[in-house]
């Protein structure tokens, strides 16, 4: 299998994996043939990109983060705790819900490779909160991880990052999903978000005060000038400063109604650059040993103008995939060449392609 855009998707495309929605139904099962109308109605709920069979990658396994059993009991948890805060019934917030949901996530990321690529299933855009807190927890433990970090602190920065944005419960939808620029009043009202989380989870004794700090000040900057309290270096805890990160590289790299995603090489290179100003640099150092440039399955152009899909990760050199290349410029080869780029130094990967 191989990811591609939808916009690039042809007719007579046959699926390699389900697409599901938001409860976990599936809207197209594997080996449904993607008509035009199943295309456009893809585009329409905001699916980016999707899996397709191609004889060329059928021994390629594409592995995610965590299992669709731990990413469903995430969601889950978030679901109830969001219902309960909505309803102003947060005295029945099970933070038990929570614990088990990122226990679930750390044994899968305990068992996983030494670099994250695909972090989770696509999804559209009706339940982006919801996913973007899970994988942004996910990084965030992965980076947790790769700093040393115990196992009841990788559980408390989990819970903590699972729930960070919980306070925009508090924020009108409308506000939240506005497509046009937001004036100073509207930014202000969003910057609230980081108290309204700090509150909801200090007042529920079954999660850590550090749990609760990363709703505080995973908005905070390493040189100071974030919000909600302007603080700097390490006066923002630990978990605040990883959450940073970890957010801001999960919101980039991915699609809203109002703005297309970033590329993962484009956010890979924005964190790296504001290593010492946005980010703490130790974080920003164990992110970069985290995260691959290039996720698997992702179309690239090679310096030689070849062009083909990332397959395998290089733990020790994330922007030196290994690539198996198809054809290049418009020219289909009849078969493959795989391109370890860690052994083919002369090589680079020019930009990422969605054909």
């Amino acid at each position: 299998m191989r990811l591609v855009n939808v916009n690039y998707v042809k007719e007579g495309s046959i699926l390699a994996r389900p697409i599901k929605n938001y409860l976990g139904q599936t809207l197209l099962g594997e080996d449904v043939v993607l008509t035009k109308a199943y295309i456009a109605k893809l585009k329409e709920l905001g699916y980016d990109m999707i899996f397709i069979k191609d004889d060329r990658f059928k021994d390629i396994e594409m592995k995610f983060a965590i299992s669709e059993k731990t990413m469903e009991s995430a969601f889950q948890a978030l679901r109830v705790m969001t219902s309960a805060i909505e309803a102003n019934k947060e005295a029945e917030v099970d933070a038990e819900v929570v614990k088990n949901a990122v226990e679930n996530i750390i044994k899968d990321l305990l068992h996983s490779t030494d670099i994250l690529s695909n972090l989770s299933e696509m999804v559209g855009y009706d339940t982006y909160t919801y996913y973007h807190s899970i994988n942004t927890t996910v990084i965030a433990l992965f980076i947790g991880i790769k700093r040393g970090l115990e196992q009841d602190s990788l559980l408390e920065l989990g819970m903590g990052v699972l729930m960070h944005d919980i306070g925009k419960t508090k924020i009108s939808k409308e506000l939240l999903n506005k497509k046009e620029a937001l004036n100073q009043e509207d930014f202000e009202e969003i910057k609230k978000h980081t108290i309204y989380g700090y509150e909801v989870i200090k007042r529920n004794h079954d999660f850590s005060l550090h749990s609760a700090h990363v709703s505080l000040q995973h908005h905070e900057k390493w040189q100071g000038g974030g919000y909600p309290r302007g603080l700097k270096g390490k006066d923002i805890h630990e978990f605040g400063r990883i959450a940073a990160v970890a957010d801001v590289y999960e919101a980039l790299t991915s699609k809203r109604p109002y703005r297309d995603a970033m590329e993962p090489y484009l956010a890979y290179e924005y964190i790296v650059a504001q290593s010492g100003w946005q980010f703490d640099p130790e974080v920003v150092d164990a992110f970069v040993k985290s995260i691959a440039v290039y996720p698997t399955g992702i179309g690239v152009e090679l310096s030689n103008g070849m062009r083909g899909n990332v397959i395998r990760q290089n733990p020790d050199l994330p922007n030196r995939p290994v690539v198996r290349v198809i054809g290049k410029g418009d020219q289909e080869f009849g078969d493959y060449i795989d391109y370890d780029l860690a052994k083919h130094n002369s090589l680079m990967i020019t930009k990422v392609i969605y054909m």
